[in-house]
């Protein structure tokens, strides 16, 4: 497996570390580029399951698109929905980001660059009411936006093109190594410096088999985040757990 296939520069002029996809190029869902990524995430809370996110990841030499879903399950009320999508250039920065509330309520918002930083706009409740701010930040800004983990497998993998290296076949990331971003959550209508840092390898129990997998740690003003990676399947986030929560995120 090599690092050079699927290439582009992110924020900084510094390149996405991604492994060598195999898949034909195809056309699915009005993209044309491959799909380098899709499935599901499970969350759980005390070992119940209360959501799932259903995800693809795509990428063409004009950049990439991040399609993803979210639902609650588990409980009496009806079931929350959220979709979002996130277009990327081809140097990683934002192009658009849009989010959705299908149900139980009607809202939605966007982000998008203007003169040189991120506006996001958005509408709510059944009058959509309007509302609209600017950020002082750059469109390389990376989104972590609520519910949707597969942002953090973007970081993820902006962060080990970075920080890491590949030699004789297997990916070396130095161990303490921190690499700081800015950060937006556009639930939160909050910006925040982030950093990520990776902790070594680790033997990890995933869908019942125990795998060796790189351990990240993610750290924002809302927490740190654990994130564990498969560097033997294209890179793929496998498992996150919460610091201080009883809260795990698994790869189905």
């Amino acid at each position: 497996m090599t690092l050079d296939r699927w290439k582009f520069a992110y924020g900084w002029a510094l390149i996405l570390f991604v492994a060598l996809f195999t898949a034909a190029k195809e056309k699915e869902n009005e993209h044309e580029g491959q799909k380098v990524d899709s499935g599901s995430f499970g969350v759980f809370m005390g070992g119940h399951r209360v959501g799932t996110e259903t995800f693809s990841i795509y990428q063409s030499q004009n950049g990439s698109v991040i399609e993803s879903e979210f639902k609650t399950e588990g409980s009496a009320a009806p079931a929350a929905t959220q979709n979002s999508e996130m277009r990327l250039s081809g140097s990683g920065e934002i192009r658009r980001y849009e989010w959705r509330e299908v149900s139980p309520g009607k809202s939605q918002l966007t982000i998008v660059p203007t003169d040189q930083f991120l506006t996001q706009k958005w509408t709510t409740g059944p009058q959509e009411k309007e509302g609209e701010q600017p950020y002082l930040l750059p469109p390389s800004t990376t989104i972590l936006d609520d519910y949707f983990f597969v942002h953090r497998e973007v970081l993820v993998w902006k962060f080990l093109g970075m920080a890491c290296k590949q030699e004789k076949g297997q990916v070396q990331c130095p161990v303490k190594q921190r690499v700081k971003f800015a950060t937006l959550n556009p639930h939160q209508h909050s910006s925040a410096p982030g950093t990520m840092e990776a902790l070594g390898r680790e033997k990890v129990t995933v869908k019942g088999t125990e795998q060796d997998l790189i351990k990240l740690a993610l750290t924002t003003d809302s927490g740190t985040w654990y994130l564990w990676v498969d560097d033997h399947d294209q890179f793929k986030l496998m498992r996150i757990s919460i610091e201080g929560e009883n809260t795990e995120v698994m790869r189905d």
